[in-house]
């Protein structure tokens, strides 16, 4: 008969799950410390060494990282996502922006639609919490907080998707994006108009996903990202255009 013995799951295995369903949902995230060993075995209610052999175990595995008088983080493992070759390519040839952004069209579009059908009521609240965030930030002459807040926008969405591989797939090209491996995100929210336009946008993605229309969802964020696409290539156009212009001078004052 097929039956076998049920035996209990050793505590060390069910806690070393639980830190990696958080690890996988993005809730804990890369570089985050966890709590000191002593609060974590309170707060799980297990004992130090069961937690000590689940956090070996991790840490075997990749997933966890101990510093030396610092702690234990959740590992890097976006790090690893792009070797750095490829990283190095990407940089160099404007044609792989074309395709980030393609590539964000579609994924955040899918995103936008499902956190407008599938995300919780909380999910929605954290979305529109940021978006109350980038409007006070928008206020502010200085556009960096604005320009952090965007991508903690777009992230929020893609995590009320509840889709693992997305937000790991998502949360990997938005580490580049911050390396500025494809284009400088804050250059875009330097001039007034376009920071205004690009608030605009942000309202209306937030506004369809709080209705839960997830057809003007995925729509809003498609002309988000294709206002995006239009300002690189006149902005990389604007450059062109004063790089000879510099040149001309140059040339006139050694007339």
């Amino acid at each position: 008969m097929p039956f076998e013995k049920i035996t209990s799951e050793k505590l060390s295995h069910s806690v070393a799950k639980q830190i990696e369903l958080l690890i996988l949902r993005g809730i804990l995230r890369p570089g985050e410390r966890l709590p000191a060993e002593r609060d974590l075995a309170e707060r799980m209610g297990v004992s130090r060494p069961s937690l000590r052999e689940a956090l070996d175990t991790l840490e075997g595995k990749g997933l966890l990282v101990t510093r030396a008088g610092a702690g234990c983080f959740v590992a890097d493992v976006l790090g690893n996502a792009f070797a750095p070759a490829l990283i190095e390519l990407f940089a160099a040839h404007d044609e792989a922006v074309q395709d980030y952004i393609a590539f964000r069209r579609d994924l955040e579009g899918l995103a936008a639609e499902r956190a407008a059908r599938l995300g919780s009521s909380t999910d929605l609240e954290v979305i529109n919490t940021i978006f109350t965030k980038m409007e006070a930030a928008h206020q502010k002459r200085d556009p960096s907080d604005e320009a952090s807040l965007d991508a903690q926008f777009h992230m929020a969405i893609i995590e009320a998707s509840h889709n693992v591989v997305m937000l790991h797939m998502m949360r990997s090209m938005f580490d580049l994006l911050k390396q500025g491996v494809f284009y400088n995100r804050q250059m875009m929210f330097r001039n007034r108009m376009t920071r205004d336009m690009l608030l605009d946008q942000h309202r209306a993605i937030n506004r369809a996903i709080q209705t839960r229309d997830s057809v003007a969802a995925r729509a809003a964020t498609a002309a988000h990202m294709d206002f995006v696409e239009q300002s690189l290539a006149e902005q990389a156009k604007a450059d062109r255009n004063e790089a000879i212009a510099r040149q001309r001078i140059e040339h006139e004052r050694n007339r």
